[in-house]
Parts: structure tokens; C-alpha cells; sequence
């Protein structure tokens, strides 16, 4: 166990010892403990509209994100030290360890700081706007056991970049893949539009629900793979997927719901308004050798509401919007396709529970709410719900 973990005489969990510095956690009691205060906030918010079921929970709920950060600066005695970048304080939290975080991540982080001092690489001062290596991206692929390692830099110079590389792949071995992506400002733990493979493919791949996916350093994926899979399991098995279903698959991302969705038969429309999603997206339903499905770049909403006024359908809209919810103009357009079933993925309960009440109005009525913890040891609670079209609301004329 790390230094930087102790374990709790009480329960023997892990408990992190910077737990208050870090903020990267909300929740340090013991799991069963979250999982009833979320079960609880689950019932409290959502039990108005339908039966909430039990919150499924992990089975070993620690080292469970496949994408890691951190960023790179000096104590005061000029020592290289890395760690967490907390937002709130725009600061970096020194720590060497991270109980969430796949356990691959922290050696590679430890040998790339011995490197740095080796070879005089110097990390990025968010102060001063000096230095070059801002932050990495560790991604992590469970299902193949592939690495990849992303140094951002400011510039594109990089100091004895194929001694470092060499290093860096005999030190570890599992790792597959090394990038460089130059990002010159921007805010700390974003990438730049240009990225030079130095290592490898540049890519990784990972499976989930029996789809391959092709991950590339910005490539929007689930950070938590074991609960992931359960969670989309459980949202198309609640939409019924079979051969001969329409599916649109909104705020599809890189497609990984819809893709799913193609490979039981359906006939599948991603819509999605990030270009770079929709190319990843494009990509891995070719991997997949999946031809029911195609992707469109557009807003979901407008891209509803066109569908309806071309006497266009579907039988059932998938939808996982963004922390703040579906927009109102969204809904509206969800309300004028009328599709038959609505499944809805949310990764936040009260923007959920502000649209459920919209599609109610609209003559939806939930039949299944699943909760599903995918980060363990924070607030966060992601919900499934099946909603479906139970009464004849009055026409609405499409403008």
C-alpha cells in the first residue's frame, strides 16, 4: 500500500491521506456507507416518477480510472514533484499516489521524474508560464492490458526525446504507446491540437459489451470500464434493442452506446456536434465492422426536430447529455419525434430530475430508474432511466 494511503482500523479500507487537500474525493467513509448515502439521494430525488431500484455498486472499488493527469513542478527545494491539479484552489497537490487510479500509472510517473531531472526536462511553472512538460495523460486499457503515455509540452522541442523515450519503454515494458502533444496555453490538463507519436501506434485499444474501441489521446471514453459496461448493458437491455429497431443514439460521443446498439441489429443515427468524436466515432464502427450505424455532426436537438418535420421516426432515443442536462430546445424536439421509448443516461441526479419532469409533461412516463455508482468515493451517482410514451399529447406544430 502506498505511503500516501493508510488503511481505516475500523473497516481495513483504504483511506487517503489526501483526502482534504486533494478534492479529487467528496466521500471518505466506508463503501457500503456511499453506496447508501447515494442510494438514499437516489430515492429522495428520483422515487417521485417511479420504483428507484438498488444502486449497483463495485466489487472492488479502488485503482478504477483508466485515464490519469498529473502535473509537474518544483518544492521548495527545487525537487521535481508531481501530483493533482484541484481546480478550486488552481494549484497542484503533490502526492505520489492516487487510490483510484489504475495502479500502472504511479511507476511510470515516479521513473518519468527521475528522467526529467536526468536529462534537464523542465516542468511547465503554471506561475511564472515557464518550462516545458505542463502535464501527462496516462490512458489504460483493461480489457487488452495496453499503456499509453502523452507527454503535453509547451513547445515541440523536446531534450534528448529518443534517450527519454528508450528509457521510459525498458523501465516499463507494458507500456504500448507514446505521444507528444503541444499544447503552447490553454488551461492546465488540456491538450493541444497537435500531437507527434513518438512511441507505437498512438492509439490503444479496449473492449466493452463485445465491441472493440480505438482510444486516441483526446478520444472521449468512460473512465471506469467495469461499471461502464454494466451501465450500458443495463441501457440497452431496458430499450429492448433487437433487429429491425431505430435508434437514435444522441450525445453519442465516440458512438460507444449506438455501436452496441448496431451489433444486436438495430438501424442506428449517432448524432454528435464535437467533429473530433464523430471521427473517432466513423472509425471505430468500421473496427467494428458495423454498416447499421452512421453518425451525423450536427446538434441533437435540431437534428430531431428536422426529422420530424421530414415525417422521419425512431423507436427509441438514447440520450447522455453533459453534466448540465438536456437543453430545453432538446427536449422540446424529444416531445415533437415522439419516439416510443426514451432511455435516458445521466451523469447528474438533479439535471436528470429537471428533465424527467419536462418529458412527463410531454407524456413520457418513467418505468425504470437504475442508479449505478461509477465513481466510487465521490458524490457522483449515474442514473439509467427507461421512459416511455404513454398518453396522446396534443399535436405540436413544428416551426
Amino acid at each position: 500500500m502506498s505511503k500516501h494511503i493508510i488503511a481505516d482500523p475500523a473497516t481495513g479500507e483504504p483511506v487517503c491521506r489526501c483526502f482534504k487537500r486533494c478534492g479529487g474525493c467528496q466521500l471518505q467513509e466506508a463503501y457500503a456507507g456511499q453506496l447508501t448515502y447515494k442510494q438514499e439521494k437516489a430515492e429522495r430525488m428520483l422515487s417521485k416518477f417511479a420504483p428507484v431500484r438498488p444502486i449497483l455498486g463495485m466489487e472492488h472499488p479502488y485503482h478504477y480510472r483508466n485515464k490519469v493527469q498529473n502535473l509537474f513542478g518544483r518544492d521548495g527545494k527545487g525537487r521535481i514533484i508531481s501530483g493533482i491539479f484541484q481546480s478550486t484552489g488552481q494549484k497542484l497537490v503533490a502526492t505520489d499516489d492516487c487510490m483510484l487510479e489504475d495502479e500502472r500509472a504511479a511507476p511510470i510517473i515516479r521513473t518519468l521524474k527521475k528522467l526529467m531531472h536526468d536529462l534537464r526536462i523542465q516542468p511547465y511553472d503554471l506561475r511564472t508560464g515557464t518550462g516545458l512538460l505542463r502535464h501527462t495523460l496516462i490512458r489504460t486499457s483493461a480489457s487488452a492490458g495496453e499503456v499509453m503515455l502523452v507527454l503535453v509540452t509547451a513547445s515541440a522541442m523536446l531534450p534528448s526525446k529518443n534517450n527519454l523515450v528508450k528509457a521510459l519503454c525498458k523501465a516499463h515494458p507494458e507500456i504500448t504507446t507514446i505521444v507528444q502533444n503541444i499544447c503552447p496555453d490553454g488551461r492546465p490538463l488540456t491538450l493541444g491540437t497537435r500531437s507527434i507519436t513518438l512511441f507505437g501506434s498512438g492509439t490503444i485499444t479496449d473492449e466493452l459489451c463485445g465491441c472493440r474501441f480505438r482510444i486516441s489521446p483526446a478520444s472521449f471514453y468512460q473512465v471506469n470500464p467495469a461499471q461502464t459496461e454494466r451501465l450500458y448493458r443495463c441501457a440497452v437491455d431496458a430499450a429492448d434493442i433487437r433487429e429491425g429497431v431505430t435508434v437514435i443514439d444522441a450525445y453519442c460521443g465516440t458512438g460507444t452506446i449506438g455501436m452496441i446498439c448496431a451489433k444486436q441489429g438495430a438501424s442506428v443515427i449517432g448524432v454528435e456536434q464535437n467533429p473530433d468524436a464523430v471521427r473517432d466515432a466513423a472509425a471505430n464502427a468500421k473496427l467494428n465492422r458495423l454498416s447499421s450505424i452512421r453518425f451525423c455532426r450536427d446538434d441533437a436537438g435540431k437534428f430531431m426536430e428536422q426529422l420530424a418535420a421530414e415525417g422521419g421516426h425512431c423507436d427509441v432515443l438514447i440520450m447522455d447529455p453533459p453534466r448540465a442536462g438536456a437543453s430545453p430546445a432538446f427536449l422540446r424536439s424529444a416531445a415533437i419525434l415522439r419516439p416510443k421509448k426514451i432511455v435516458y443516461v445521466s451523469c447528474k441526479i438533479e439535471t436528470l430530475e429537471r428533465d424527467l419532469l419536462q418529458l412527463k409533461k410531454s407524456g413520457y412516463q418513467v418505468t425504470m430508474i437504475q442508479p449505478v455508482d461509477m465513481f466510487p468515493h465521490t458524490t457522483g451517482i449515474e442514473t439509467v432511466c427507461l421512459l416511455e410514451y404513454r398518453k396522446s399529447a396534443p399535436a405540436k406544430k413544428h416551426k
